[in-house]
């Protein structure tokens, strides 16, 4: 296959380039950057809207991962309008280019999060459930509605609703590993709240998955086995061989990275199951979270 990844650089994107290029794939990154002529890739600048139209012909499949990091800086109002207009602009030029095209993909991969969810207690959802209203919901929202272009043109778009991503290189694991490490690890707050997870490992496979598999809309992208934040903490202990008997006030982690932010990072509750996963017959490769953290803290250890 010859596959088309905006946020090729990204680490869930690097991940993805590595595993299609190892299987025989073609992978062409599209980039923000001026691209030479003889460059094995794509140029685009979104806030622009403009896109490298030709470079898109004849490919066999498109996975959009761009987008400024949710996580990375405090929500003011400015880093917001950037996180979504990163998402909802780049998503729509992407779609209806490719809607547009006279030889157009069969299929385009466009990201998404479980935070289209909101805060939701012990309600189990699944993809046939309603948005949540608060700022990620929102986002989310916006940010699958804008590859309608791709749909109409009978594209078979799937948008992945990601979990927390369990990777020893990035993403939430790396922050957490340091205090549990040092003893002082424990639950967010009350620890209720579910967290929805899924290894990096699986991540990648259910993308490689999707790209020939004859599933469309939107699909969870998470374990079929969600655990409370105080479970994970334990289960994480255990792993390292540590205690998790230090819970982290609900306060602290806003004094840090704001209010709004850490409450949508590390004390929302959705508990999230991948059904439209399960009903395709993906077969996950880390669907219990010890053996997952056991791998995939393993496997950081490595040289």
């Amino acid at each position: 296959m010859k596959v088309a990844i905006t946020g090729s650089t990204g680490l869930i994107g690097t991940a993805l380039t590595r595993r299609l290029e190892a299987a025989g794939h073609r992978v062409v990154p599209v980039l923000r950057r001026p691209v030479s002529r003889d460059e094995p890739a794509i140029g685009w600048d979104p806030a622009a809207g403009t896109i490298d139209r030709d470079g898109l012909e004849g490919l066999d499949g498109v996975v959009h991962l761009a987008g400024a990091g949710i996580g990375d800086q405090r929500w003011t109002d400015e880093r917001k309008r950037l996180v979504t207009e990163s998402r909802t602009a780049s998503t729509e030029l992407l779609a209806t280019t490719l809607a547009s095209l006279d030889t157009r993909p069969p299929v385009l991969i466009s990201g998404s999060a479980i935070g289209y969810y909101g805060d939701r207690g012990d309600e189990i959802l699944t993809e046939a459930s309603a948005p949540g209203d608060d700022f990620l919901a929102r986002l989310c929202v916006a940010w699958e509605a804008a590859t309608a272009p791709a749909t109409e043109a009978n594209i078979r778009v799937a948008t992945i609703r990601t979990g927390l991503v369990l990777d020893r290189q990035g993403g939430a694991l790396p922050k957490l590993l340091p205090f549990f490490k040092f003893g002082v690890g424990g639950r967010y707050g009350s620890g209720r709240q579910w967290w929805s997870w899924i290894t990096m490992e699986d991540e990648i496979e259910a993308i490689v998955w999707l790209l020939t598999a004859k599933v469309w809309g939107p699909v969870n992208l998470t374990a079929p086995q969600p655990v409370t934040n105080a479970d994970f903490a334990k289960a994480l202990g255990r792993t390292l061989h540590r205690p998790s008997l230090f819970p982290v006030p609900t306060f602290a982690p806003g004094l840090v990275v704001g209010q709004e932010l850490a409450k949508a990072l590390l004390f929302t509750s959705a508990r999230v199951q991948p059904a439209a996963l399960e009903a395709g017959g993906y077969p996950f490769q880390r669907p219990d979270l010890p053996e997952a953290l056991a791998s995939v803290l393993d496997q950081g250890a490595r040289p």
